[in-house]
């Protein structure tokens, strides 16, 4: 399988209202769109914050970049209530995700 390589200037920005909603709001619209649980939303988020990605602004930017990454990536991401990742899965996806990042 060839190795995808993401470029986020690349990667269609969402609009800035979007990364200013408040936190329930926010995590509400990543919902909608990919079907992430709460506690999955809060483990991406805080996976980039200890990885270095502190602003909010930014953290949400590379949060709904990662979910569009993931989104398709795994087949089963819109038949499912919920995107599942089974044991150890999330960590390796955004590792997954980081590497192929061209920044």
């Amino acid at each position: 399988m060839p190795k995808e390589v993401l470029n986020i200037l690349d990667i269609t920005e969402p609009d800035n209202g979007e990364l200013n909603l408040p936190d329930l709001k926010f995590y509400s619209r990543c919902y909608e769109l990919y079907h992430i649980n709460r506690g999955v939303f809060n483990t991406i988020d805080n996976w980039f914050f200890e990885n270095g990605v502190e602003d909010v602004l930014n953290r949400r930017f590379y949060i709904l970049t990662f979910l569009k990454f993931i989104s398709t990536n795994i087949p089963a991401a819109g038949t499912q209530k919920f995107i599942r990742f089974g044991h150890g899965g999330l960590a390796i996806k955004l590792n997954e995700f980081i590497k192929n990042i061209n920044l």
